[in-house]
């Protein structure tokens, strides 16, 4: 029987097309290579089987993931069904590594008064997985904790540390150009880009996309303030209700947003598509809405968990550079838009 070949560093340079002696710098955990360099090539080393890492994780047994406790609270409700993805996918990518996730609820209460999980105090771990859609004073807190640590789904940019997200710019670009090839011109966006860099990301996506088809922006058009999630179906209720007329297609930050625009629109007597063509973005699927066919991008959660994963674990100590990891969407296209 043939012997297994050695793993080797110009091996993993040759597989990420750099040189042997960045390789080297990285393993050695010496300065010479970025951040986000690093973590290629010890994630590299890993999945090849170089030498130490061979299938070894970095030591410690647990991963504290942290996520806020209105995430999780909504069983029967389809849009916390994609949070209760992410967060059971993080715990699976962690546990193929070798270690335990341990899922850490924030209650509003500790949020508001900047208390820690008592499991920040009670086991040890080797770093923090946190969902960014808690208030900037508590990452914060988090942050200074210095300890390995990735924010995930959205993140503070006031924060330096790695996050990973989906690419929602791009994302939101590919889908207000699908809208512009279809025909519209009038398009739309609903999404509370105060609240989360999602939606922030997702807005930038609708302007660039609109600018380069050069479509002038209707601000009237446009609602980008959310005074909380609670209050988005009555925001978007008091924006149709004022608007004179409305776009021939909307782009919404998220498919929860956009089910809701259609729920209004009917109460309007206008359908979906033939009246207003609608578009969302996470790939959601609401049962009450089950006639409704949404267009959206699907947001690719399996592979945001592995990146997750990975990247906290490919950090040695206390990251406080962005390093960010944008994971592509994919568009898919059902019966919500009409071809003008």
């Amino acid at each position: 029987m043939a012997r297994k070949k050695r793993i080797s560093m110009q091996d993993i340079a040759d597989r990420l097309n750099i040189s042997k002696n960045a390789v080297s710098l990285a393993l050695q955990d010496k300065k010479g290579v970025s951040e986000e360099m690093r973590y290629r090539i010890l994630s590299t080393a890993r999945e090849m089987g170089y030498g130490e890492y061979a299938g070894q994780p970095p030591a410690g047994g647990n991963v504290l993931v942290l996520v806020p406790e209105r995430v999780m609270s909504y069983q029967d409700n389809d849009h916390f069904r994609f949070y209760h993805d992410l967060i059971w996918g993080l715990e699976k990518s962690i546990r193929k590594r070798g270690l335990s996730a341990v899922i850490a609820p924030i209650g509003r209460e500790m949020e508001e008064r900047l208390q820690l999980p008592r499991q920040c105090k009670e086991i040890s771990y080797t770093g923090i997985i946190l969902f960014g859609i808690v208030e900037q004073a508590y990452a914060r807190l988090v942050w200074e904790l210095k300890t390995p640590l990735v924010m995930f789904d959205s993140y503070h940019r006031d924060l330096p540390c790695p996050a990973v997200t989906s690419a929602n710019m791009e994302g939101a670009y590919e889908a207000v150009s699908m809208l512009l090839r279809s025909g519209h011109r009038s398009i739309g966006f609903i999404g509370p880009a105060n609240l989360t860099t999602s939606h922030e990301e997702r807005w930038l996506g609708y302007w660039r996309a609109m600018q380069e088809a050069g479509c002038e922006l209707e601000m009237k058009q446009v609602l980008t303030y959310s005074a909380g999630f609670r209050q988005t179906e009555q925001e978007i209720e008091a924006y149709l209700n004022a608007a004179d007329e409305y776009p021939s297609a909307f782009f919404c930050g998220n498919d929860r947003i956009a089910y809701l625009l259609a729920r209004q629109l009917r109460k309007r007597g206008l359908s979906v598509p033939e009246d207003i063509s609608v578009v969302g973005f996470d790939d959601l699927h609401y049962e009450e809405e089950s006639g409704l066919a949404m267009t959206t991008m699907r947001v690719e959660k399996e592979q945001m968990c592995e990146a997750a994963a990975s990247l906290l674990l490919s950090q040695k100590g206390p990251c406080r550079e962005m390093l960010r990891m944008y994971i592509p969407p994919t568009l898919v296209a059902r019966k919500s838009v009409l071809v003008k």
